[in-house]
């Protein structure tokens, strides 16, 4: 071959790595962006900081502005509430109601929107109308009917009257119908009938893998919330009281102790905090494999 029929490089010939390099370096997050999320963070975070820094000091140290060190009466307000509340009592029965809760909501929600995204039955539409159209009901609406139904029941003081109305959510299933209506092929379950199996093999092989990341947020939510939910425990079975309903005798009487107050909040925070810590990797997982799934 001759040197005249030799190619020569253009600048259009440029290798095109560098320019995507290039490019990429634009859609990094700038100084702005940081900042914010560094400002909503911190933001975020003082109100629980503040919290413990007024528990570990006394009732004067809430009238200060913007405290920021903690003192070292935490321990001593945290042993006070020990002794002022049937604390132990309580953290086993919101265990207890929490735990049980967050496994049928789970269970139910995933089964529910699984019928609702994936099996075609006369009257789905409607009657997924209607249960979302429960959403917009307040639950303050409920609670009176709900405490007589309890109290004929005589399940009034029991931990079976807070657990048995919060089996089943509408936004449980609302959220996993959501999900499962895009994530899972229509041809995967055809596969797998035509494989032989029934429904039930189906949901578990097929369904209940696919639905895993919205299961573990789902459960993560209706843990939080049981957890800390106050008003009706209060009401249908303050006898046997879960942690919330406990510490609120904190604050009976004419004078109020506020860094023992807080001291008993910090401490039924704890185990949500550790909860997700210890789940926030799943969690994460599941956001975002739900904001990619179409």
């Amino acid at each position: 071959m001759s040197a005249a029929t030799l190619p020569v490089p253009t600048a259009s010939a440029a290798p095109e790595a560098p320019r995507r390099r290039r490019r990429g370096l634009g859609n990094r997050p700038g100084f702005l962006v940081y900042g914010l999320l560094t400002a909503f963070v911190l933001g975020s975070s003082y109100p629980l900081w503040w919290s413990f820094v007024v528990a570990s000091g006394s009732n004067a140290t809430r009238a200060e502005t913007l405290p920021l060190i903690p003192g070292e009466n935490f321990v001593r307000n945290a042993l006070t509430v020990l002794d002022a509340v049937p604390f132990w009592l309580a953290v086993g029965n919101s265990l207890i109601v929490a735990s049980v809760i967050t496994l049928s909501v789970v269970t139910f929600g995933t089964l529910a929107g699984y019928a609702f995204a994936k099996l075609r039955f006369k009257g789905r539409d409607g009657l997924m109308v209607s249960v979302i159209a429960t959403m917009a009901i307040p639950t303050q609406l409920g609670i009176i009917p709900l405490f007589i139904s309890m109290r004929q029941l005589g399940w009034t003081g029991e931990l079976g009257a807070i657990i048995v109305p919060m089996l089943v959510t509408a936004f449980g299933v609302f959220f996993m119908r959501q999900y499962l209506v895009d994530v899972i092929p229509d041809e995967l379950i055809e596969a797998a009938r035509m494989d032989g199996a029934n429904q039930i093999r189906t949901f578990l092989h097929v369904a209940v893998p696919a639905a895993r990341p919205a299961m573990a947020i789902l459960g993560l939510f209706t843990f939080m919330l049981a957890w800390t939910d106050y008003l009706w425990p209060l009401i249908v079975a303050p006898q046997n009281p879960t942690l919330q309903v406990a510490l609120s005798q904190l604050q009976s009487g004419y004078y109020v102790d506020y860094s023992v107050v807080l001291a008993g909040a910090v401490l039924a925070s704890l185990p949500l905090l550790v909860l997700f810590v210890v789940a926030g990797r799943q969690l994460i997982g599941g956001i975002m494999q739900g904001a990619v799934k179409g």
